[in-house]
C-alpha cells in the first residue's frame, strides 16, 4: 500500500493494482520519443505477426470445428458445466472438433467433453493476470498461448464453422458479439450460433429486441443470428440441422 494525492488534497492508500493502473492511464498521455516508437511500438508489429503465423500454421489442418465460449470462473459444480461437457462430447460424436479459450470453467468442461467424445480438443489461450491457465484436456500440438485478444478471436472465427455460447462475462460477450457482427456484415458464412441458457440470456435478448431493434439499430432479420436453447441435445441439434441443410465452405 502506498498513499497517493487525489481530487483536492484528498489523501487515501492505493493497493499495488491501483498504481499500476494509474501508471498505464499517465503513459498513454506521453508523448513517446522516436528512438520509443521504434523500439516499441513498431517491433509489437513483428509479435502481433509472429501470433498469426503460428497460430495459421497450427489450425490450418484441423479441419471443421465449433468454438464454445463461456465463463473462466464457473466451477465443475455448476450445472452449465456438465451442460457443456455434454454438448461438447455430442459435438464430437457428429464429426466436429471443439475449440475453446483454453482455460478453466466452461473452456475447461468444453475440451472435457471433446476429450471424451474422441475428438480434437483445441485450446488458446490467452495471458492474463487472474483467472487463466490451461485446463488438461487440450490436445497435445494445439494448446497455444496468444498475448493479443484479437488475435486470439481471429483464430476462433477463422478455424470454428459454428459457434456454442454458455453463460459468461465480458469476454463471452465480446466474443459473441464478434461472431454476431462478422456474420451480419457478411465477413464470414452464416454459421450457427447457439445460446445456451434461457434464463441467463433472456435480459440481453429483449434489449436486443426491444431497444435496439425498437431503435432501428438491427434489422428484424439479425434476431434470426442466434439460436436459444436449455440442452445439449437441442445444441448440438441445432448445428447438425444447420449442417444437414446447407452446403457451407469452410471459414479458410
Amino acid at each position: 500500500m502506498s498513499k497517493i494525492k487525489r481530487g483536492k488534497g484528498l489523501i487515501r492508500e492505493n493497493t499495488g493494482d491501483e498504481l499500476e493502473f494509474d501508471q498505464k492511464v499517465q503513459n498513454s498521455f506521453r508523448e513517446k520519443t522516436w528512438d520509443q516508437t521504434v523500439t516499441k511500438d513498431s517491433w509489437m508489429v513483428f509479435k502481433i505477426m509472429a501470433e498469426f503465423v503460428d497460430g495459421y500454421e497450427k489450425l490450418a489442418k484441423i479441419g471443421p470445428c465449433v468454438s464454445v465460449f463461456g465463463s473462466a470462473r464457473l466451477k465443475n459444480t455448476d450445472p452449465y458445466y456438465q451442460v457443456a461437457v455434454d454438448i461438447a462430447e455430442k459435438i464430437t460424436e457428429i464429426g466436429f472438433g471443439v475449440i475453446t479459450g483454453g482455460g478453466p470453467g466452461i473452456m475447461e468442461a468444453g475440451n472435457k467433453g471433446a476429450r471424451k467424445g474422441g475428438g480434437k480438443s483445441i485450446g488458446l489461450n490467452i495471458e492474463l493476470p487472474f483467472e487463466q491457465h490451461f485446463n488438461p484436456f487440450i490436445d497435445k500440438g494445439y494448446s497455444m498461448d496468444f498475448d493479443y485478444f484479437f488475435v486470439r478471436k481471429v483464430m476462433f472465427v477463422k478455424y470454428s464453422q459454428g459457434f456454442i455460447v454458455m453463460p459468461g462475462g465480458f469476454g463471452t460477450l465480446d466474443e459473441l458479439m464478434e461472431a454476431m457482427t462478422l456474420i451480419q456484415t457478411n465477413k464470414i458464412g452464416r454459421f450457427p450460433i447457439v445460446l445456451v441458457g434461457t434464463t441467463y440470456w433472456s435480459g440481453l435478448l429483449d434489449w436486443f429486441r426491444n431497444t435496439l431493434l425498437a431503435s432501428g439499430m438491427i434489422s428484424e432479420e439479425d434476431l434470426n443470428l442466434y439460436r436459444v436453447v436449455d440442452t445439449a441435445e437441442d445444441a448440438v441439434a441445432h448445428i447438425k440441422a444447420f449442417y444437414d441443410k446447407y452446403t457451407v465452405d469452410v471459414n479458410f
